[in-house]
């Protein structure tokens, strides 16, 4: 219990250090954070918790559970940018601790931990953790749902501190819950995700963990003979991958994972919101929200968001760095122990699930934005966590060169970024060459992993390599961001319409910036060429909202 302790300190410690510190150094930053954070101070100074509005008009784009918690933020601290992204902040520390239970469950304390700080200090995962988006919530419920799921399947470990064993299930065979609360539970949870960012709360969720179960409970396949040519092991594994999908086997599945009772308990849950909303604005919102923001997301490339079949691949590249220098190994070993029967295999097949269904969904989808796919940090983790786990204990599969090459790469990063960046910081932001700093955390993490790995001394690597992804997500959002923040010139604008007086009035034509809307608290009127664009009563809101947008 004392280790389980120390480890839950030790990650709220860095998940406060890389989260927390400076967390309002710099002002909003794209449009959607200051139409967001603009919203939730709409909605509070009206008394309005149903319907979201923004420039006073209503803004279909979200749901309502990032609202409510920065409407409550704002009570506590004030309408500003740290109460605006300290709900993210805060439910991102807790998505760290959730990654670190499922860890422990699944492959032991040690993973666990390691887990939980590669996760805090991945890019995409701390930039989702510092904005005001909906992005962290939905990360959140996400990842609390599939950690019920887990504690309700698997039994506690109570093995010795490092040994190497199987996750044991409540119930022998069953790897689904058994428990109707526990399943309530879990269900009540995705269904706040729904609140979060809608349907996908639940569905993407569900399908983890149904595409888990599919595997697991597949039809047992023949023996294939060592013998048999390429071609016919590709048509058997393309009949295995068939057999998955068979109509028999996934209707079983899905009675085993009670989905009428999901169905239920989300419409409990999210249900009495959406009808409210949908009552208040004459279904506007709901036709605005699903049929533009889902449909039409996935149908078409929306705001130019598009990108081929590797889109998200590269995206993981940048957006799980620097532990993506690892990806190839992690997966490597993953698929190979899982073939081995390895007595982690339940986990390992658990995690990639968790990654693969995120990562197919997204790239068939239209639309696509490197954030659609951080919910499966958090499984990305677990299997980084895994690999250099098993590296330190030296029982991978992958070869050892792996590593070596890691770490020339995030030398090869450092060298550029301590070069290139002074240089383009002359450049665009004279007077911040000292952005290089960035570089040399990256030179000097891999200088001591490479002198740790000379040593022979496989831990003091990891521990080298966690500590300068730690400096390296401190020193990007509480050095570097503030640093760029002070040469925004958008801001000029808002500063004069400060001290100007209250009569003063905003339009905009050609290009609306919604931070006017945040830092002056006034109402920006959009303008034709015929003048103001204004909605006269009786006017039809939708139609005019499209015009608005197309302005």
């Amino acid at each position: 219990m004392w280790r389980e302790r120390w480890h839950i300190g030790l990650l709220i410690g860095i998940g406060l250090l890389a989260l927390m510190v400076h967390l309002d150094g710099s002002r909003l930053w794209d449009r959607d954070e200051t139409r967001n954070a603009g919203c939730a101070a709409e909605m509070m100074a009206q008394s309005d918790w149903v319907v979201p509005t923004f420039n006073g008009e209503l803004r279909d784009a979200k749901p309502v559970l990032l609202y409510w918690l920065v409407m409550i933020s704002y009570t506590l601290f004030g309408v500003n940018e740290f109460a605006a992204r300290f709900p993210s902040a805060l439910l991102s520390l807790g998505t760290i601790l959730a990654t670190y239970v499922i860890g422990r469950r699944l492959f032991g304390p040690q993973v666990g931990l390691l887990a939980g700080v590669i996760l805090a200090t991945s890019v995409m995962f701390e930039v989702s953790g510092h904005a005001t988006t909906p992005d962290a919530s939905l990360i959140f419920c996400s990842t609390i749902g599939l950690m019920i799921y887990v504690l309700a399947t698997f039994r506690p470990r109570s093995v010795v501190f490092g040994e190497r064993t199987a996750p044991e299930l409540w119930v022998e065979g069953q790897y689904f819950p058994t428990s109707w609360p526990a399943v309530a539970l879990m269900y009540a949870v995705l269904g706040v995700g729904v609140l979060a960012k809608g349907p996908v709360g639940l569905i993407l969720p569900t399908a983890v963990i149904g595409m888990f179960l599919l595997i697991l409970y597949a039809p047992k396949k023949k023996t294939v003979s060592a013998a048999t040519t390429f071609f016919s092991r590709l048509r058997a594994g393309c009949a295995r991958s068939v057999r998955l999908f068979a109509p028999a086997h996934f209707l079983r599945t899905c009675w085993r994972m009670r989905l009428l009772t999901a169905t239920l308990v989300v419409l409990a849950i999210a249900g009495p919101w959406y009808f409210l909303v949908g009552v208040r604005t004459d279904g506007a919102f709901l036709r605005g929200f699903f049929i533009d923001e889902h449909f039409g997301r996935a149908t078409h490339a929306m705001e130019n968001h598009s990108g081929g079949p590797f889109y998200y691949v590269i995206a993981i590249l940048i957006g799980f760095f620097p532990w993506s220098v690892f990806a190839t190994p992690m997966l490597v070993g993953a698929i190979g122990r899982i073939r081995r029967n390895d007595p982690w295999r339940a986990g390992y097949l658990f995690a990639i699930c968790w990654v693969g269904v995120y990562l197919a969904i997204f790239t068939f989808a239209a639309t696509k934005l490197p954030s659609y796919v951080t919910p499966c940090y958090p499984g990305l983790a677990l299997l980084c966590a895994t690999f250099l786990y098993q590296w330190c204990q030296k029982t991978t599969i992958a070869p050892d060169g792996w590593v070596t090459s890691g770490l020339t790469v995030v030398a090869v990063v450092g060298v550029v970024a301590a070069v290139g960046l002074p240089i383009a910081a002359h450049f665009f932001l004279p007077g911040e060459e000292m952005l290089g700093v960035l570089g040399v955390v990256l030179l000097l993490g891999a200088a001591a992993c490479f002198w740790m790995m000379r040593k022979g001394h496989a831990r003091g690597m990891v521990l080298s390599f966690a500590l300068m992804a730690v400096l390296l997500s401190v020193s990007v959002f509480s050095f570097v961001m503030p640093r760029i923040d002070r040469h925004r010139t958008r801001f000029i604008l808002t500063e004069l319409v400060q001290q100007s007086g209250p009569e003063t009035k905003m339009g905009a034509y050609g290009f609306f910036e919604p931070g006017l809307v945040f830092y002056t608290g006034r109402t920006v009127q959009p303008l034709l060429r015929g003048g103001p664009l204004a909605a006269t009563p009786g006017e039809d809101t939708d139609s005019h909202r499209a015009v608005n947008r197309a302005t």
